[in-house]
Formats: C-alpha cells, sequence, structure tokens
C-alpha cells in the first residue's frame, strides 16, 4: 500500500503547493479524521481543501481517539497512536486502493507532527511518501513581517511542553514554540519579546507581538476567546530575549 502525507499549510487552500493540490487529484482515497463535537470546521477545511483540488478520490472519514490523560505522557501517546493506526487500518478494509492513499497534514509532515510515525505502524508495512507543505512557523514569520533568525544567528524549535519543564535552552538566540496549550511564555522573563499567531493565514487570523510584560495577558484572553468561538486553536509563537531588528 502506498500512503502519501500531504502538507496543507496551516489552514488555507492557498497554502497547499502546486505539488500538494497534484498530489491529491493522484490519490484514489483519502482518509479525513472527525475530530469530535466543536471541532467540525477541521473536517471541513480538509474537505474545502479536497474540493478546491478537483480531486475524484474517494473520501472516508474516521473517528480520532482521545488521549488518556491518566497515563504518563510517553506512553499516552505511544497508546494513541497505536490506536490512530488501528483506526485507520479499519477505515480502509473496504475502501478502493487501486491508487496512493492520502492524508492531510496541517502545517508539515516532518514538524513536531506524528503521522509518519503512526503510518509506521501499519501492517504489511506501507510504502511512504511526503509532501511538504507550508509550515505553521513559515505562516507565522511571514504573518509578523519577520525574519527568523537573527544575522548569522541559530535558531531554536522546541513544544511548550519542553520550554515549561527545562526553561529557556541553553544558548537559544530565536526560539519557535509549538504545541503549548499552556502558555508557557509566562514562566519567561517579561522583557522577553514575543511574535505570537494562531489560524495562521485564514481569515481568522489573530497575532500579537511585544514584550511578554505587556502582552501576556492579551494573549492568553485572545487565545481563549478564539478557542471558545471555534472549538479548536493551532497558534505559534517565536521569541527573543529582547528586541533587536526584524
Amino acid at each position: 500500500m502506498d500512503i502519501w502525507l500531504i502538507g496543507i499549510g496551516t489552514g488555507s487552500p492557498a497554502h497547499v503547493t502546486a505539488e500538494g493540490m497534484q498530489a491529491l487529484r493522484d490519490v484514489s482515497v483519502v482518509l479525513v479524521p472527525e475530530k469530535g463535537a466543536g471541532k467540525d470546521d477541521l473536517a471541513a477545511l480538509r474537505r474545502d481543501i479536497l474540493k478546491a483540488s478537483g480531486t475524484k478520490a474517494q473520501v472516508v472519514a474516521f473517528d480520532y481517539p482521545e488521549r488518556d490523560p491518566a497515563l504518563p505522557y510517553i506512553e499516552r501517546v505511544a497508546r494513541w497512536h497505536d490506536e490512530i493506526a488501528r483506526r485507520w487500518q479499519s477505515a480502509l478494509t473496504e475502501t478502493d486502493r487501486s491508487g496512493p492513499v492520502g492524508l492531510l497534514v496541517w502545517g508539515d509532515p516532518s514538524l513536531y507532527d506524528s503521522t509518519l510515525r503512526i503510518a509506521r505502524r501499519l501492517s504489511p508495512a506501507p510504502r511512504l511518501r511526503v509532501v511538504p507543505g507550508i509550515t505553521a512557523i513559515q505562516a507565522l514569520t511571514a504573518a509578523h513581517v519577520l525574519t527568523l533568525n537573527t544575522l548569522n544567528g541559530p535558531v531554536t524549535i522546541t513544544t511548550g511542553r519542553r520550554l515549561r519543564d527545562h526553561g529557556w535552552p541553553q544558548d537559544a538566540e530565536t526560539l519557535v514554540v509549538m504545541l503549548d496549550g499552556d502558555c508557557s511564555f509566562q514562566m519567561l522573563p517579561p522583557d522577553t519579546c514575543i511574535w505570537w499567531g494562531a489560524f495562521l493565514g485564514m481569515p481568522e487570523q489573530i497575532l500579537a507581538h511585544g514584550r511578554i510584560g505587556d502582552v501576556a495577558q492579551q494573549i492568553i484572553q485572545m487565545r481563549a476567546q478564539a478557542r471558545a468561538q471555534h472549538g479548536w486553536i493551532m497558534d505559534t509563537y517565536l521569541l527573543r530575549r529582547q528586541i533587536t531588528e526584524p
């Protein structure tokens, strides 16, 4: 079985590359996760992208499992991935697999995304292809008209969990934080500069920028309101210890 993981950017059909659109037209089946009450528009966004591509592929929905909060983090995620793979396998049982199976991956399949890990759990092992898309980091820096790195400076990409548990990474100059549902930037010194964004590239896009001491509560409030309104939120942010040239 051939499985193609197709990066779809951060929700805007305009973020799907020409290669990605062609891949969607070439697959025979597309798996679309249904994430439950309050998150229907995530599946709807995927369907909008499929419609924009002009694909004739069979669209197969599957229910996305929940993680067990009682388990330790690594075990919790591993079991969750096992269950997602099982549901993929079950959803594909009665489909036309004369051609590749496509999955639409938010952002980029290689950047803090586990779709590749899940696909490798299938049996027999599929042949995998990755079609890259616009990453959340690209969408964030573009929205803020910001250069990702300082002149000749390094960039560190991490998660909210690691920032919260381990603090600012040693020698990091520019820090990009993903998967932070707890607004871990609150723990940083107030002079730290943040560029934050959610629903990047979409009509619902919201942005904030400034010193953490000045904008932290604004971001927390904006994030909470947007999550309540849409039932979900995907956001990321960039940090620097002090304001420098953009």
